[in-house]
């Protein structure tokens, strides 16, 4: 991987790449805060001690999602990267999933962050694959277990949209679509990383090939290549190495989940907790096929939809009380992703980049 191709890469990261989808996001979330949130039933989120400790238990369980994310990497590092080093690539990794759509992610760019700060191209390459490969191994486990504990119906249906098969119907092939992608995914990865890195090239590179879909084959073939690359560095590791690493990603992304359910006791008395959790799980699964920067808009509308009865508040206003919810949400776990990244990649980008070629003229 070349210098010139690390810096087209990170090149989608100026400003005028970075403004356009934030806006676009921002606009769908502004879209649906005119035309759905009734601003009178903002007066019953009512402000009090219990609410600012259960606010901060939400950002508390965010913090638990990073602080999984960081010892996850050093982890599948070996222990190369530093704390500081760790949470650097973590946050500028988080900013361009932000910026980017839910079916991109950062995951190229996430190779040269994790290539900047000091691991070959090789070993990062393998890094990225594996936390990939692990995040989504984490919702192929989870979705059957919750929907054995929860049911099909409890999942899909909330009592306060129409008679409830529509709602079923729609959020269901989101679910199966999204969850469709993430299986074939993990079974690919982890066929070609454990058992036949060659194998699996050559099916993607023909794959790949078929019309409509030929224009993306130099980027197959490059993914490929990565696997069979990554393949020689992840093969060789111990059952006790992988056993530490799923365990920090389970620690990542349930305290994600136990967001929405902190800033719901802020303001109500809540006794669906688990539930609360698998909706929030089939939201995230649904958000892979979103098209817009951080599934912007599209998790909003989800998921006011989707916790609004389990609100103890009258029907005609719990869908409000569940947008503004929501709103509540995506603050706490988007957008300071975006205000850490934006001071973050200036000067990543300054010192990676720009001061290298002064240094040589």
């Amino acid at each position: 991987m070349s210098r010139d191709h690390h810096y087209d890469l990170v090149s989608k990261l100026k400003p005028g790449k970075i403004i356009l989808p934030v806006l676009l996001g921002l606009a769908i979330v502004g879209w649906f805060i005119i035309s759905e949130l009734n601003t009178d039933v903002l007066s019953k989120l009512q402000f009090t001690w219990k609410s600012v400790f259960w606010i901060m238990v939400a950002w508390l369980c965010m913090i638990g999602r990073d602080l999984g994310y960081i010892i996850r990497i050093r982890i599948l590092t070996d222990k190369h990267l530093t704390w500081r080093q760790a949470f650097r690539v973590i946050m500028l990794w988080e900013f361009t999933s932000s910026i980017t759509p839910s079916t991109v992610g950062g995951t190229a760019i996430a190779v040269v962050f994790i290539h900047k700060e000091g691991l070959s191209v090789g070993r990062s390459t393998a890094v990225v694959l594996a936390t990939s490969f692990l995040d989504e191994l984490y919702f192929v486990i989870m979705l059957p277990a919750i929907l054995l504990f929860v049911g099909k119906e409890t999942l899909f249906i909330t009592s306060l949209h129409g008679t409830g098969m529509g709602f079923l119907n729609q959020l269901l092939l989101f679910t199966a679509i999204g969850y469709g992608l993430i299986l074939l995914w993990v079974l690919l990865v982890g066929y070609g990383l454990f058992f036949n890195p060659e194998g699996i090239r050559k099916l993607i590179t023909w794959v790949f090939r078929l019309p409509l879909i030929n224009r993306w084959h130099s980027a197959a073939v490059r993914a490929g290549d990565d696997i069979v690359e990554s393949s020689h560095e992840l093969r060789t590791k111990s059952l006790l190495f992988w056993g530490k690493a799923l365990t920090a990603t389970f620690l990542s992304w349930s305290s994600r989940y136990w967001v929405v359910n902190a800033i719901l006791v802020a303001f109500f008395a809540i006794n669906e907790h688990f539930l609360i959790f698998a909706r929030q799980l089939a939201t995230w699964i649904m958000m892979i096929i979103s098209p817009s920067p951080g599934g912007s808009g599209f998790a909003e509308l989800i998921l006011s939809r989707y916790i609004s009865d389990a609100i103890p508040a009258d029907a005609l206003i719990a869908g409000s009380i569940a947008l503004a919810i929501a709103i509540i949400w995506r603050i706490i776990s988007y957008y300071p992703y975006l205000i850490i990244g934006s001071f973050l990649v200036p000067g990543w980008i300054e010192r990676n980049f720009i001061k290298p070629v002064k240094e040589k003229k």
